[in-house]
């Protein structure tokens, strides 16, 4: 019997939204009040998503305090309170938009989740803007 069970957590954090290969002109086009050069933050929710069997032994598909601990590590320690751009590795080269987030927090969670199961990252940026990603 395949299901899915959900985590939901919570990061702040800021982040600017420019191609340094364009001058300003051409990012404020592209991305308006985002590419401001002082930053901007967000209140970011996340849905995780493990779809699997459950298991006879335990009734779990995987244990929510694991799920709890590998996102609290993987996302919140490392992107709550943080300027993005300036201080998550992930993003030295890659515009932190909430579609590259949403790919590497799921990059980020991967490794920790057995192979059998699948994982799906639901990150919403506003409570109208989100993305989802499943590999």
């Amino acid at each position: 019997m395949s299901l899915t069970v959900y985590r939901k957590a919570h990061f702040n954090a800021a982040h600017r939204l420019h191609n340094p290969a364009w001058d300003d002109q051409k990012n404020a086009a592209v991305f308006g009040k985002c590419s401001n050069p002082h930053y901007h933050g967000h209140n970011y929710e996340l849905v995780v998503g493990i779809t699997g069997d459950v298991d006879p032994q335990t009734g779990f598909v995987i244990s929510i305090e694991d799920l709890k601990a590998v996102i609290k590590s993987e996302v919140e320690d490392a992107f709550d309170h943080k300027n993005l751009n300036l201080e998550v590795a992930d993003f030295a080269e890659l515009n932190p938009t909430a579609e590259n987030i949403a790919i590497c927090i799921y990059n980020r969670l991967r490794p920790h989740i057995k192979s059998d199961l699948d994982l799906e990252v639901t990150l919403y940026e506003t409570p109208r803007n989100y993305v989802t990603y499943s590999g």
